[in-house]
């Protein structure tokens, strides 16, 4: 969470933290699915050498015990222990991911951020992946941190949701509020456009992304909102609780709520 503009996790600020001390809480209290598996597992090790590498950087463990906690780690994810010795261009992408997915997890951390975790894989292994990560949170009890702009798999997977643009929070709640009830003129644009069985006409919001470079002033969506008045290009909305749990950056949430 953020508190008076530091970054708190665990009681620790985040932005104090120097070099090591970042480093050891990185793979082992916070750890992270990468989008891409293929560009992150190094093609001249083995499945092994990842894993005993990332271990023994957090733990002072033999190799033989960093070893036996991988293959724990490669059978919770339905992959044969014979394949360690393996390298990664020796597995298919799901396999890959789920190869990511046990690294990420070997030393059980209290915050697993996945990036995208299910792109380029077809629907039936994305379900699979899915599917692991519900069980993982609940047998580790950790937290999961999901970034993904595959509307459907947060409706599936998530409590709350959190709507970003351009860099900023735009609505922050429940995913059940947030979908059916959205208050940010972005998140209304954003869940308008979902394409269903019973959609008779496609929907997209107008204009274009803005460039972060140099980004509008106050409200970042102002430019493409239909609602938008000169108190949206003079000042950037404060974030608001409009209903309990439910916040929102808009000047104009009252009207929504």
């Amino acid at each position: 969470m953020t508190v008076k503009g530091e970054i708190i996790f665990r009681e620790i600020s985040l932005t104090r933290l120097n070099d090591e001390a970042y480093r050891q809480l990185r793979g082992k209290d916070v750890a992270l699915i990468f989008q891409d598996p293929m560009t992150r597992l190094n093609p001249l090790m083995t499945i092994e050498d990842h894993f005993v590498e990332e271990i023994q950087a957090h733990e002072p463990v033999s190799s033989d015990e960093a070893r036996s906690r991988a293959v724990e780690a490669l059978v919770s994810m339905r992959i044969h222990e014979s394949r360690i010795k393996n390298y990664p261009h020796e597995f298919s992408g799901g396999m890959r991911q789920r190869i990511m997915i046990a690294l990420a997890l070997v030393l059980k951390p209290s915050l697993l951020i996945a990036d995208e975790p299910t792109t380029s894989l077809d629907v039936i292994v994305e379900a699979q992946i899915l599917e692991i990560l519900q069980d993982l949170r609940r047998v580790y009890k950790m937290s999961l941190l999901l970034i993904t702009h595959n509307l459907g798999i947060v409706a599936e997977t998530c409590d709350r949701v959190a709507v970003l643009y351009a860099g900023k929070l735009a609505e922050l709640g429940p995913v059940r509020d947030v979908f059916h009830r959205p208050i940010h003129p972005y998140a209304q644009g954003l869940l308008s456009s979902i394409i269903s069985l019973d959609t008779k006409e496609l929907r997209s919001i107008d204009g274009s992304p803005p460039d972060l470079v140099a980004p509008p002033s106050g409200c970042r969506f102002h430019p493409r909102c239909p609602y938008a008045q000169q108190i949206c290009t003079d000042q950037t909305p404060p974030l608001i609780e409009f209903r309990p749990g439910h916040y929102a950056a808009c000047h104009f949430g009252e009207k929504f709520v």
